[in-house]
């Protein structure tokens, strides 16, 4: 059963403190604030979101013969088309290559990639990159750290990737490194969160926090502005501040109006 969520309630004035009026500017104020609050992110969300679909439209599109596409005979255009096409091709290709006959096909077509030069690496290293992100039970880059960086006593925000390969363990053991399991973290600069240093730990070395992926990227990108906390907080927050300013000015009641 569902729990429902607990009223709002303004927060109540402390006794003896001086009352407040605000001002029909400074609602305004509130009031434009909270519309740009609200309406940032959806237009950001919707510009974006606008010109992926047009960019995938504009590589695939070209593509697909005419006839085939409803713009073709509508005198408008559907945007989202390419998108779609995109969408059913690549698992189209996955529901091929997960049987017999597209597998061979895979294999035979990887075959005349090894055999190219410069070519071979590129493909080689791409492909497992995106194994390591996109797989199903991998957990590169899902958990986050902090290691004290770049001096003892500051820490810094980590992403957590693969355990180091047994040659790279036993060299750095074998130079005095500490005993135990090295792993791969990846430090993120702020603002821009990809870039930054890749190096290895021990794993002792690494304390893991319980927070999501994204709220540490917000953490990072906002330098610490925006800090992991609950939307429905946030939200009860907003609100009792809204109607905080909506509760009417209670006037003290002196002698001469009695």
């Amino acid at each position: 059963m569902a729990s429902s969520l607990p009223p709002i309630t303004p927060p109540e004035p402390e006794p003896g403190a001086p009352k407040r009026r605000v001002s029909a500017r400074g609602r305004l104020r509130t009031y434009f604030l909270t519309g740009v609050i609200v309406a940032g992110p959806l237009a950001i969300t919707a510009y974006i979101t606008w010109w992926i679909i047009a960019l995938i439209d504009s590589f695939v599109k070209p593509l697909i013969p005419a006839s085939y596409l409803p713009d073709h005979y509508l005198p408008f255009s559907i945007p989202g088309i390419g998108l779609v096409i995109a969408f059913l091709a690549v698992t189209l290709l996955g529901f091929l290559t997960a049987n017999l006959v597209g597998r061979s096909i895979i294999e035979f077509g990887e075959v005349l990639l090894a055999r190219t030069p410069v070519i071979s690496g590129l493909y080689k290293g791409l492909r497992q990159i995106f194994e390591t992100l996109f797989s199903a039970n991998g957990t590169s880059f899902r958990t986050v750290g902090l290691v004290e960086f770049p001096v003892k006593g500051t820490w810094s925000v980590v992403f957590l990737s693969a355990p180091a390969a047994p040659e790279v363990e036993g060299a750095l053991q074998g130079r005095g490194v500490g005993e135990g399991e090295l792993v791969g973290v990846f430090l993120p600069c702020a603002p821009n969160p990809t870039t930054g240093f890749f190096f290895y730990l021990p794993r002792s070395e690494v304390v893991e926090v319980p927070i999501s992926v994204d709220d540490a990227a917000k953490l990072v990108m906002s330098a610490g502005v925006i800090q992991p906390e609950d939307p429905q907080q946030r939200l009860h927050a907003m609100a009792a501040g809204l109607r905080a300013a909506h509760v009417p000015e209670r006037r003290e009641t002196t002698p001469e109006d009695a």
